[in-house]
């Protein structure tokens, strides 16, 4: 059943490897713990290594705010799939100017709602990748224009292949 998940919290960044409902890695040590819904809304037991917790939990704009010992803290979630998806987006790889889409995890071709030769603005989509049967929106990381493709609709592809340019 192993999950991984990486959260921010306060700017540090966590890696957690669930490994069962009672066992979990984080950032390399191991931990268990019994993690239990309380009668109140949003409120959690939390046992970890032999120490009782009573926490708040809740999302806001895809944020989780956690209440912990009358401390809040805005923790930021992510699983493999996003992480690798953000990162592909967010970082592909520039040369001379121009900005190569890679495929972040291999899969199927779902859409490619641009063309060659046309503007895009940071944050549209380019293209739409289907791993694991979740359909994935690739976006620009920033404004340009789609100078090649080199991915079809219905092709099976690769992780790291290059799928468009963008200049």
């Amino acid at each position: 059943m192993m999950e991984k998940y990486f959260a921010e919290i306060e700017g540090v960044e966590y890696q957690i490897e669930i490994l069962s409902d009672k066992r979990v890695v984080i950032n390399g040590e191991p931990y268990e713990f019994d993690f239990q819904g309380l009668r109140q809304h949003l409120s959690y037991s939390l046992l970890l290594e032999g120490k009782s917790f009573e926490i708040n939990i809740y999302q806001d704009n895809g944020v989780w705010e956690v209440l912990l010992r009358g401390n809040q803290y805005s923790v930021q979630v992510e699983d493999e799939r996003e992480r690798r998806l953000r990162m592909a987006t967010r970082k592909a790889s520039k040369q001379e100017g121009k900005i190569i889409l890679q495929a972040p995890m291999p899969g199927l071709v779902i859409e490619i709602p641009v063309k060659e030769g046309q503007k895009v603005d940071e944050g549209d989509v380019l293209l739409v990748l289907e791993s694991m049967k979740m359909q994935n929106e690739l976006t620009a990381p920033q404004a340009g224009l789609i100078t090649k493709i080199q991915a079809e609709v219905n092709a099976h592809v690769e992780r790291k292949q290059v799928l468009l340019v963008l200049e």
